[in-house]
């Protein structure tokens, strides 16, 4: 599988609203997207306005495929002023869980 984790910083004035649209796009991926396998939303408690995403996919297709879907295009046109500086993002394969293991907890990523 195919990972990523991204740093985000948001502006101070934006962190009530980033949080909000940000639901709808891991909503979204996690329920319309076959090939997302994950979508955290990570808050740092010691620095104010940074979070963390943490995404699985098949590979590095089913991320382009995201970044078509209307969500991602929603979340992205709400957003993209928001950032105090540039995101950092790392790409990463996944070692744990297997691939079946990351199919198999699929259904349970909708459990809101």
């Amino acid at each position: 599988m195919y990972a990523i984790f991204v740093t985000l910083n948001v502006q101070q004035d934006k962190i009530d609203e980033f949080e909000e649209v940000s639901l709808g796009d891991a909503q979204g991926s996690t329920r319309d997207e076959p090939e997302c396998f994950r979508f955290d939303i990570l808050r740092d408690p010691a620095v104010p306005g940074r979070y963390y995403l943490y995404e699985v996919y098949l590979n590095a297709d089913s991320l382009e495929k995201h970044r078509a879907t209307p969500h991602f295009q929603k979340w992205w046109a709400t957003v993209e002023d928001w950032f105090e500086e540039d995101l950092a993002k790392v790409e990463m394969e996944t070692v744990f869980p297997s691939d079946e293991g990351w199919e198999a907890q699929k259904p349970h990523l909708l459990n809101w």
